[in-house]
């Protein structure tokens, strides 16, 4: 047996034990590919693990880092309580109208805000608002821009906030300090911002699976 179908078999595994897919999280991934979406959204284990995280932080407010499909949104709106908040943040109009749908039809629409545009415009003017903490921060877009949004976590989460980064490992390229590839590069700045900053410390996990060799970095806001 080859080693990606080894990897495809345990997610499999561990998906029908501990994160099977209701109707819910199936319709938002269909209707994602229906609408030519890449496909590129987190896997049910990796979904439950973000719903899992938000439990144990015990979160009231997320910030969302790209919505793609609202896959990865819903797994993590879960979480809250009635009165939580998660602002989700999407570049693709088209993405976020898919989005918006998926998280209706999921029962969410009135914890979940989708926000269209750049992040990198998005973010000052959230800021702008003098939002409470986030108690979470998940980014997962654009690669290249890493090391920014990490910037704008800090300043939207306090003490005790955890950040997580997802798609760090490259299929190993963030290990090759000569790569000029932009996600490779951004990744490589995140993962030292995480590791020289005074206010974080983090670790960094590999992931293999039905998405490849990859993985993800935690990081949890100092005082």
């Amino acid at each position: 047996m080859s080693e990606s179908r080894t990897w495809d078999d345990v997610d499999d595994y561990f998906t029908t034990h501990l994160a099977p897919n209701d109707e819910v999280l199936e319709a938002a991934l269909r209707d994602s590919e229906a609408a030519g979406l890449p496909d590129v959204a987190v896997t049910p284990s990796q979904g439950k693990f973000l719903h899992l995280l938000a439990q144990i932080q015990g979160a009231r407010t997320i910030l969302e880092i790209g919505t793609l499909g609202g896959y990865s949104t819903i797994w993590l709106a879960r979480a809250l309580p009635a009165d939580g908040r998660l602002i989700s943040l999407e570049y693709s109009a088209k993405h976020a109208e898919v989005a918006t749908r998926n998280i209706a039809r999921a029962g969410l629409d009135g914890l979940v805000q989708v926000r269209v545009g750049p992040a990198l415009e998005s973010l000052p003017k959230l800021a702008d608002e003098n939002p409470a903490p986030f108690d979470l921060v998940f980014i997962d877009a654009d690669k290249s821009n890493n090391p920014h949004y990490l910037e704008w976590a800090l300043r939207l989460t306090s003490a005790g906030s955890l950040i997580v980064v997802d798609n760090v490992v490259r299929q190993g390229r963030v290990a090759d300090a000569h790569s000029t590839s932009p996600d490779v590069v951004g990744s490589r700045a995140a993962i030292e911002l995480i590791g020289s900053h005074p206010r974080l410390t983090g670790t960094a996990l590999q992931t293999v699976g039905s998405k490849g060799h990859d993985g993800f970095a935690l990081a949890r806001v100092l005082a």
